[in-house]
């Protein structure tokens, strides 16, 4: 039996609540309570709801780890000679350079148009643009790679070239190869490097960061009857063992970025309930990188609105993930995120500011 720590209890400002209050993971959040979830096997047993102030006193040396990861400041994330900073949330814009995306229906099929979408992405205040060559929507068929080389590197190139932070969306070693010698700097697998033995090889040869996702079942399958026992401590669980494999391959850890994986294996009800939750998985001690936008959720809890009519649902969970500590928001409408998020930075810094 093991216990995991929950940050809890939100609260404005630290002022005036010296020993009281924590911060989370080094930004621009502060907490007055944690949840202790008791764990055995892979569900809870029980929970507990504390006050930060006198906490150390209940932690064994596995709780007291996690307490420090939860705690400790996250070090820049260093794409090439770009350093991305991340004590306030940053954007991921996506750039589908596929004819099937769920999102866009293909509209960045053609390479020029998806170099220049994600160009505008990053005017528009995107720290990292995120290029994908396969769709990964539920049903999506598995694309051969030599098509998604294809398709991505042309724009990966653009985007590199012109001083962009590119990130590869890919589940196949050969396509991060390639992308990685195209200049990105990051690799995002959706399959936590699962699907393809040699991915981690390539990304720990390569040096690059890399975001492990969470997923159950594969594009085909993932959405037909998704079960847990306790999906926030799985996906907590499995993600702590793919961490673990990832620097067994030789990946360091502070090069690693995790995704709850919203809407990968997930009904409705398990995507609201890891979302609710998703402080939790500060403690693995990665930075957290979310991705709802314009998913299936949103059109399930608003009266079925299609894909492009998601953007109110989609800024709700934004708001929601940075609220919990998210550093990394994984978008497609980029404008509108980066300026739902200057506005919450807006009330973090009246917050932070003490009275004269």
């Amino acid at each position: 039996m093991r216990t995991l720590i929950r940050p809890t209890g939100f609260v404005d400002s630290p002022f005036g609540h010296d020993g009281k209050v924590a911060r989370l993971a080094g930004g621009l959040n502060w907490f007055g309570l944690a949840e202790l979830i008791k764990v055995e096997g892979d569900k809870r047993v029980s929970s507990e709801i504390v006050p930060v102030q006198g906490i150390e006193s209940r932690l064994d040396d596995a709780m007291a780890a996690d307490w420090r990861r939860i705690t400790g400041a996250r070090a820049p994330l260093q794409l090439g000679e770009r350093i991305v900073h991340l004590d306030q949330p940053q954007v991921m814009g996506i750039v589908n350079a596929t004819p099937d995306s769920f999102s866009d229906g293909g509209s960045y099929a053609d390479s020029a148009a998806a170099a220049e979408a994600g160009a505008q992405m990053a005017a528009a205040g995107a720290a990292i643009i995120d290029v994908g060559g396969e769709s990964t929507r539920p049903g999506a068929a598995t694309v051969w790679e030599g098509d998604e080389i294809e398709r991505v590197l042309p724009v990966v190139q653009r985007l590199a070239a012109g001083g962009n932070a590119v990130s590869i969306d890919t589940r196949k070693s050969s396509v991060m190869s390639a992308a990685i010698g195209a200049g990105a700097k990051l690799v995002n697998d959706v399959s936590a490097l699962t699907w393809d033995e040699q991915s981690a090889g390539v990304v720990a040869k390569a040096g690059v960061p890399v975001v492990l996702m969470h997923h159950q079942g594969d594009p085909q399958t993932m959405q037909k009857d998704p079960r847990y026992d306790d999906v926030l401590v799985e996906v907590f669980l499995w993600l702590e063992e793919r961490i673990e494999a990832a620097e067994m391959a030789g990946i360091a850890r502070d090069k690693i970025l995790v995704d709850p994986g919203i809407g990968f294996g997930k009904s409705v009800a398990h995507n609201l309930e890891l979302i609710n939750g998703l402080a939790l998985l500060h403690g693995l001690g990665c930075l957290i990188v979310f991705g709802a936008s314009r998913k299936r959720m949103i059109g399930a809890l608003a009266n079925e609105a299609p894909a492009d009519a998601r953007l109110p649902g989609s800024l709700a969970l934004a708001l929601k993930a940075v609220e919990q500590g998210a550093q990394i928001i994984r978008v497609h409408d980029v404008p509108e995120t980066v300026q739902a998020l200057k506005i919450w930075r807006g009330l973090r810094d009246a917050a932070l500011t003490p009275r004269a």
